[in-house]
């Protein structure tokens, strides 16, 4: 399945008969599983109906770094965005690409 950026904020955990969903390097995925950490109120909540990849890889919550842009990303961040990466993999369904 693939999402336009619009499309992946209705997924954003604001109504609950809808899944969260959030993207990393393009491909997107389930956590609904994490709806404590993802859904309204959770510690990652601004990820949710997003591409994370850039907040990821630089550790931050700030508004201006959830973005699927990784100009200029360190090769340290590179490394840390990869390790979120096998994690997000790890724990929940990828459910399709994010689209230009």
């Amino acid at each position: 399945m693939e999402f336009t950026a619009v499309e992946l904020k209705q997924y954003n955990g604001r109504e609950t008969s809808k899944p969260i969903y959030l993207s990393v390097k393009g491909r997107v995925f389930d956590v609904t599983g994490g709806r404590s950490f993802y859904g309204p109120g959770g510690s990652y909540e601004m990820f949710a109906g997003k591409d994370a990849s850039r907040a990821l890889a630089k550790m931050s919550k700030n508004d201006e770094d959830i973005s699927p842009c990784l100009d200029g990303l360190t090769e340290k961040e590179i490394t840390v965005l990869n390790d979120w990466e096998r994690k997000f993999e790890a724990k929940y369904p990828i459910v399709g690409r994010l689209t230009n």
